[in-house]
């Protein structure tokens, strides 16, 4: 619980500046610990949890939460999904809570374009797969939401991925730069009509 804790207050101000009442979705949900914060303190009308719950044996993710060091394999990843399930039954069942169990590559693509009003992207960390969120997330999010995210600056087995892929697309996109705090990213999706700077 203290971790859990610990987790929230560097995450905090990011939620309070997400609008209440939103369409949001979480890209890369684990154990769901971050999703109950999401409703807690920003009280979503819809949060998408998107995550493929896929233990990946890949060398690559021998130091990954998916892959290395998930003791028994496959068999947690599943026990993950149905804790989470099990976890926001009373939010599914309602209709608040949405769970996607896929890649998010594939579940985006099947909500309409400017759906969303912020999402937030914690998954695979590797550069390829931060950069392929980050457009998706640009393409599927309303002109003046947000693209949030998890561990920028922060080192690990994906060797920059977050932040090389998050400042690439700053400079190429039409996003404002709002926040970079406590290894949180905050990207304000600017209108169509909008310059760059």
């Amino acid at each position: 619980m203290k971790r859990m804790r610990l987790k929230l207050d560097r995450r905090r101000f990011l939620l309070d500046l997400m609008p209440k009442s939103s369409v949001c979705a979480e890209i890369g949900v684990h154990t769901g610990r971050f999703s109950t914060n999401i409703l807690e303190v920003v009280h979503p009308r819809e949060l998408h949890l998107i995550d493929p719950w896929k233990h990946e044996t890949s060398a690559l993710y021998q130091r990954a939460l998916f892959g290395g060091r998930v003791d028994s394999g496959q068999q947690a990843m599943d026990a993950r999904y149905h804790a989470v399930l099990d976890h926001f039954k009373t939010n599914i069942d309602s209709g608040q809570v949405k769970v996607h169990r896929g890649y998010s590559s594939e579940v985006l693509t099947t909500f309409p374009d400017h759906y969303f009003d912020w999402m937030y992207i914690d998954g695979n960390h590797l550069y390829e797969f931060v950069m392929q969120d980050l457009q998706l997330a640009l393409m599927k999010s309303k002109p003046g939401g947000y693209i949030t995210g998890d561990d920028y600056g922060r080192e690990g087995w994906w060797e920059g991925g977050v932040e090389r892929a998050v400042d690439e697309f700053c400079r190429s996109q039409r996003v404002e730069l709002i926040a970079i705090r406590n290894n949180q990213f905050i990207l304000k999706i600017r209108s169509a009509g909008s310059r760059t700077v």
